[in-house]
């Protein structure tokens, strides 16, 4: 017992002895291995010692973000910035980080304007000030916020979109274009632009719209079969299923097993009452094992049933159990009309 005493007043004599530059250092090699909380202790340990408070509160404050102890954070990040005299501006755009995280959106705003009195030209900065504007519903401060970083670098693509988005929040349908198409002229390659524009007038039932910006994609990429069955989607929805189902055979022509595409021709051609497409959609989806395509026929079957027609019945029926002969309603259903 005595022998480890000695050794125990032995270290805290050598530890007394450390200058706060040493303990600092001591802290922040723990702090990049990951030692949170023993990082924790030797700054507030380098503090006593004299090390300047707002590099341990902050480096405190760091170390419990790492730990998801976001009010313990913030706490400290509030003495970094009021040691500072508000004048450190990483501690005030990390407490804000905090704010957001804890849901505390006005004080998270608040934070983040002071940092970017500090830092107007800090692009990210006014980006998430933009998101905790859109937590609160302040639609028009979270436009202001991507307006001002948008200033800063035009040509940023995502700073493009966020911008589009924060306009079309505002339903300002002619800005978000006009955006959009001053990205894509100084970023040609960047086809996404115009598949952004359609899905997001496609949203707003902008059915017309949403068709247009999907042809000048395909215009650039004429055969990207995702686009093809985006532009198909919305002129089924725009009440045009032939010019639709055109497109979703060529869409099976470039690519054979986008067995989606199948289905959906399928279904369009069975509301339309084109009954042979619709099996031979069906089949082809059920070639490539998609189990959607046992409903398509199955609907058929039912169809025909209705009309008393239970040989067409059991033969589609049959058609689906050669490519599921495991499912169990299809051996049902064949059953019962066999009877």
């Amino acid at each position: 017992m005595r022998y480890m005493l000695f050794i125990l007043l032995s270290v805290a004599f050598a530890f007394a002895a450390q200058s706060s530059y040493d303990l600092m250092e001591r802290a922040n090699a723990l702090y990049r291995s990951g030692k949170f909380s023993q990082a924790i202790i030797l700054y507030h340990k380098a503090e006593e010692r004299g090390a300047d408070p707002t590099a341990t509160s902050f480096n405190i404050a760091n170390s419990y973000y790492q730990m998801n102890k976001y009010p313990e954070a913030a706490a400290a990040y509030r003495k970094a910035v009021d040691f500072s005299n508000g004048a450190f501006s990483p501690a005030l755009f990390n407490m804000a980080s905090v704010y957001f995280r804890l849901k505390q959106y006005p004080e998270c705003i608040a934070a983040y304007h002071r940092a970017l009195k500090l830092e107007p030209a800090n692009i990210s900065g006014w980006l998430y000030l933009g998101e905790a504007y859109s937590k609160v519903g302040d639609k028009v401060g979270a436009l202001r916020s991507v307006e001002k970083a948008y200033q800063l670098d035009p040509d940023d693509l995502s700073v493009v979109y966020q911008l589009s988005e924060a306009n079309i929040a505002m339903d300002d349908f002619d800005r978000a274009v006009e955006i959009v198409r001053k990205g894509y002229t100084a970023h040609p390659e960047e086809v996404d632009f115009f598949v952004y524009l359609g899905d997001v007038f496609r949203l707003n039932k902008q059915y017309e719209q949403s068709a247009g910006h999907y042809r000048e994609a395909l215009g650039v990429r004429p055969d990207d079969v995702n686009v093809m069955y985006k532009l198909a989607d919305v002129l089924a929805e725009d009440n045009k299923p032939f010019v639709a189902m055109d497109i979703l055979t060529n869409i099976l022509q470039i690519k054979p097993d986008f067995s989606d595409a199948a289905i959906f021709l399928g279904n369009l051609a069975y509301d339309s009452k084109f009954l042979d497409r619709a099996e031979y959609a069906y089949e082809l989806a059920a070639k490539k094992g998609n189990p959607e395509a046992i409903y398509g026929f199955k609907n058929m079957a039912y169809d025909a049933i209705a009309k008393k027609h239970n040989e067409e019945a059991l033969r589609l029926l049959h058609i689906a159990q050669k490519y599921y002969p495991s499912d169990l309603s299809l051996q049902a259903d064949i059953m019962e009309l066999e009877r």
